[in-house]
């Protein structure tokens, strides 16, 4: 097999010719995106240029300490970004069940795929442990982020029917029933549809990023097979959680919509 094609820096420039393709057509089209489209692609590059050298230096040493403090830092950004993105619609309560559910889902599904399906020696090895905790963490983000919308949106538009089933003697939890499986469902679908076409369809990125580096193809996909079950356990772990304290939230100690 042949080795790694390494790209230079005017190679990588020329890539940027994609971001003047979507910039003429938003233009033309008279669609103001064009500040978000630059500020987007400033702030991936600087992102990852950082990014790659804080892993080199920590891949050259290994830490536990250090790799425990990376995870921490990306749940923490992961929660801060689900805040900011529904900025103003979230109680204090509905923000602690947030960021329980994501700290809990993640952490406990990254742990079980590192020391159980992977079996890695030391646990601890970055080169490992910060990739495959990145791709679950920044899944069960968007799976969150879905959660909370379908559940804020199903708890506005069907108020009247949560309100006649309490008048009716119903519990909080039975009556938001409909919704909270509605949430769930909508809130996976993502992780199953993607899965649905690996493979066919798509080449998923660790794999395609395993295959340019060398590995071969049975060895990436099996990989590949491993991460998208903890991806999608991670998912549905932290949507579960998310919804089955999340709706609570909505309700006083009187069982009363808020």
């Amino acid at each position: 097999m042949s080795g790694v094609i390494t790209l230079s820096v005017w190679q990588v420039m020329l890539s940027y010719v994609f971001v003047l393709v979507v910039l003429s057509i938003v233009i033309k089209r008279g669609i103001r995106r064009e500040r978000e489209i630059l500020l987007a692609s400033l702030r991936m590059t600087v992102q990852l240029i950082l990014t790659g050298y804080v892993l080199t230096f920590i891949f050259s040493k290994p830490n536990p300490f250090i790799t425990l403090l990376i995870i921490t830092l990306m749940v923490s950004y992961a929660i801060f970004t689900v805040f900011q993105k529904f900025r103003g619609k979230l109680s204090a309560g509905l923000k602690k069940t947030i960021a329980g559910a994501m700290a809990a889902g993640t952490f406990s599904c990254i742990f079980y795929f590192i020391l159980v399906v992977v079996q890695i020696d030391p646990w601890y090895q970055p080169q490992y442990f910060i990739p495959l905790a990145g791709m679950m963490i920044g899944n069960s983000m968007t799976g969150i982020s879905l959660g909370v919308k379908s559940l804020i949106d199903g708890m506005t538009t069907q108020r009247q029917l949560v309100e006649d089933a309490l008048n009716l003697g119903a519990t909080p939890k039975v009556a938001t029933h409909d919704i909270i499986n509605s949430t769930f469902d909508a809130a996976i679908m993502p992780s199953i549809n993607s899965m649905l076409g690996m493979g066919v369809i798509s080449l998923p990125g660790m794999m395609t990023g395993q295959i340019l580096s060398g590995t071969a193809p049975t060895t990436a996909v099996t990989y590949q097979i491993a991460i998208m079950m903890g991806i999608l356990g991670s998912v549905s772990l932290t949507v579960i959680l998310l919804l089955q304290f999340g709706y609570k939230t909505f309700f006083n100690d009187q069982d009363q919509l808020i």
